[in-house]
């Protein structure tokens, strides 16, 4: 069994990540899924939040506004509509992110204000992880 798999993040504007992974933590619409070697093929549509991949050089942290990710025998693939990096480069698109997901969470309909409330969480604790 291979203890890693191919790993690439595309967003529109550009291939932000690619390489051997050991596990991707995914923020998938219906809850967070850790994708790692030999996962099942599976398609995820992706919420807000924080995505985390396990690379031999360390973890590597993005903020992705939504997406799909595809899981396959291959390695998995993540089309993200927008991700930055965890890097103070990215810091005021990613602040940006948080007072959006708060506006969100602040009139989110009770059913759905736990997944809204972790979207903010995400992205809060990504931005206190850059300090």
């Amino acid at each position: 069994m291979a203890d890693t798999m191919q790993f690439d993040l595309v967003s529109p504007e550009r291939l932000l990540a690619s390489g051997q992974a050991k596990s991707v933590q995914i923020p998938g619409a219906n809850g967070q899924m850790t994708a790692m070697p030999n996962h099942a093929p599976t398609i995820t549509t992706l919420r807000p939040g924080v995505l985390r991949v396990e690379m031999a050089d360390g973890v590597k942290e993005f903020a992705v506004t939504g997406g799909f990710a595809e899981i396959g025998a291959d390695g998995i693939s993540v089309l993200a509509e927008q991700a930055y990096a965890r890097d103070a480069g990215n810091r005021a698109q990613i602040e940006a992110m948080l007072e959006e997901a708060r506006a969100k969470a602040a009139g989110a309909a009770p059913e759905h204000r736990d997944m809204a409330e972790l979207v903010v969480s995400d992205l809060a604790q990504l931005l206190n992880d850059m300090a």
